[in-house]
């Protein structure tokens, strides 16, 4: 049994197609929780109308990504969770390639194939990587799809727009953070379940069409940059101790740098300087968060028989960083863009 759970922000539009692949899939032992966040565009009528078969939790106003997803999982008792996008449909065979994963493989969690909804050939994401800076990077974003995407493997972690999760899992981890409210919710997960020594596996089968940023507008605007800016600062408050703020703190300001060339290319310093003070603000809440949880002290974390040592963690993160700076050398080389920056920071650091 996998209860669906789907988020929904005056996203009418899109709910249609979304839930009609769910109904078409060759795995029917199913559950679909529709958390709509407030809408205002009449999406909790329309599913009430036309699926009425829809366990729908209609809120009074919008919690964001990560309180919505944490209501639905709280509604369900299924041992497996599957945490889907509104702007998405899934190959009919999708969910079974994932139950069959969660059946054959001893992994956590499993990352689905994304693909572009419009340009098929095309990835939107084979799994997470992660940039010590702080931040994610959805491996195989804009590449073509095919050769290594093609295989199953371990990743270190999945996007929350498209992953399985077994419900013990998201026990020992905890739910996602609302206070990121949306972006790098997942990132911080993925963290928090590494520190754990959770294992994630990208199901290369499980085909997922993604449209991308439908409720937000855009990738790129003033409420994605503000939180994108906050929410990194969140992420390496929540999951640094202090001996890897020091031993990272290159990557962090060299991350925060980079982030601020491409705001001021995007001309939206305005959200950044805001989404900056509110992630210093913030900072002093989020450690408190890593001191009253962790302990101070990666060595004596233990959930459900799991320890991860720094070392181990150090080495996780690198593998991942060297998985996602991979991917953008691939994606700019096929764009015909050089990468001498990258294979300096490369051989430096990775």
């Amino acid at each position: 049994m996998i209860d669906i759970v789907i988020p929904n922000f005056n996203g009418r539009d899109l709910l249609a197609i979304c839930l009609r692949s769910i109904y078409s899939q060759s795995y029917t032992d199913w559950r679909i929780i529709l958390v709509d966040n407030g809408s205002s565009d009449g999406s909790a009528a329309f599913v009430r109308e036309h699926f009425p078969d829809v366990s729908l939790l209609a809120l009074a106003e919008n919690t964001g990504f990560s309180a919505a997803v944490n209501r639905g999982i709280e509604a369900g008792d299924a041992p497996l969770i599957f945490l889907l996008n509104n702007d998405t449909e899934l190959e009919p065979d999708c969910l079974q390639q994932l139950a069959d994963a969660a059946v054959q493989e001893p992994a956590d969690f499993f990352a689905a194939k994304m693909v572009n909804y419009h340009e098929r050939s095309l990835l939107d994401g084979a799994g997470e990587g992660y940039l010590r800076g702080g931040a994610g990077y959805r491996i195989g974003t804009m590449e073509a799809d095919g050769g290594v995407y093609n295989v199953s493997r371990q990743v270190f972690g999945a996007c929350g727009g498209a992953a399985l999760y077994r419900r013990q899992t998201l026990l020992e981890v905890g739910l996602f953070e609302p206070r990121f409210f949306a972006y790098l919710e997942d990132v911080d997960w993925n963290l928090r379940a590494a520190r754990l020594g959770k294992v994630c596996r990208y199901v290369a089968e499980a085909r997922v069409y993604h449209i991308g940023s439908a409720t937000s507008g855009s990738k790129f605007n003033d409420f994605t940059i503000r939180l994108s800016t906050r929410n990194s600062l969140f992420v390496v408050a929540r999951n640094y101790s202090r001996a890897m703020l020091l031993r990272y703190s290159l990557f962090i300001g060299l991350y925060q740098f980079f982030w601020l060339l491409f705001v001021l290319k995007k001309k939206q310093v305005r959200p950044y300087c805001r989404g900056l003070a509110e992630g210093i603000a913030g900072w002093p809440e989020m450690r408190r968060y890593y001191n009253d949880n962790n302990e101070n002290n990666e060595s004596r974390l233990r959930l459900g028989g799991a320890e991860v040592s720094p070392a181990y963690l150090q080495e996780t993160l690198r593998q991942a960083e060297e998985e996602a700076i991979s991917s953008i050398m691939r994606r700019r080389s096929a764009a015909g863009k050089q990468n001498r920056l990258l294979l300096l920071y490369q051989r430096l650091f990775l």
